[in-house]
């Protein structure tokens, strides 16, 4: 099984790929690539899906630039170096505990 926790270090590596559906659902949101940047390189891991097809994928917790809460489901294409952005979004908080790091049951 892929160790996520043990890219993390090494994610500067990988390129960014981002899907037509991310993208959209950025815009929607207003959620910028730059966000999405701040977010790979200072965001906290808080779940892991490693057995979602056809690649394992986290959930990253942060923060925008502007400091508004964010997630995003990022999936990781280690062989060839890619992060692949699957979705972002703004989390909300009647749904979220913890910093938006636990979900409320």
């Amino acid at each position: 099984m892929l160790n996520l926790i043990a890219l993390v270090p090494t994610w500067h590596h990988f390129d960014i790929e981002y899907r037509i559906h991310s993208t959209r659902r950025m815009f929607e949101r207003d959620i910028i690539h730059e966000d999405i940047e701040n977010l790979l390189a200072n965001g906290k891991i808080i779940e892991h899906y490693p057995d979602d097809h056809p690649l394992p994928s986290i959930l990253l917790n942060g923060y925008t630039l502007s400091n508004e809460p964010l997630h995003a489901v990022i999936a990781i294409n280690e062989p060839e170096n890619k992060l692949i952005i699957v979705t972002a979004y703004k989390p909300d908080i009647n749904k979220w505990i913890n910093n938006f790091s636990i979900r409320k049951i």
